[in-house]
């Protein structure tokens, strides 16, 4: 009996808040590894994440068994508290 495969990409989007110019050239890389971590230690593919003062694109390769708004969710909340305690705003 043959296996079952599945590969699911996703391209995701989304602004900070207000969408004010905040990503800060100096630390914006050190963000985006962060998020990829985030996106891999839940199991999940980050094939690239990247973006500009104003907003983040994430590509993922998702996991069939991951609801990508709980990911996302992760994501944002997670990256949102590592730029407070890093003091960037």
């Amino acid at each position: 009996m043959a296996g079952t495969y599945s590969q699911i990409h996703i391209h995701c989007v989304f602004a900070v808040k207000g969408r004010e110019s905040i990503l800060d050239p100096a630390w914006r890389n050190e963000v985006f590894r962060y998020m990829a971590g985030i996106i891999a230690i839940k199991g999940n593919k980050p094939i690239i994440v990247n973006g500009v003062a104003d907003h983040v694109h994430l590509f993922i390769g998702l996991k069939p068994s991951v609801a990508l708004s709980d990911l996302v969710r992760e994501i944002k909340n997670n990256t949102s508290n590592f730029i407070n305690k890093k003091g960037w705003l």
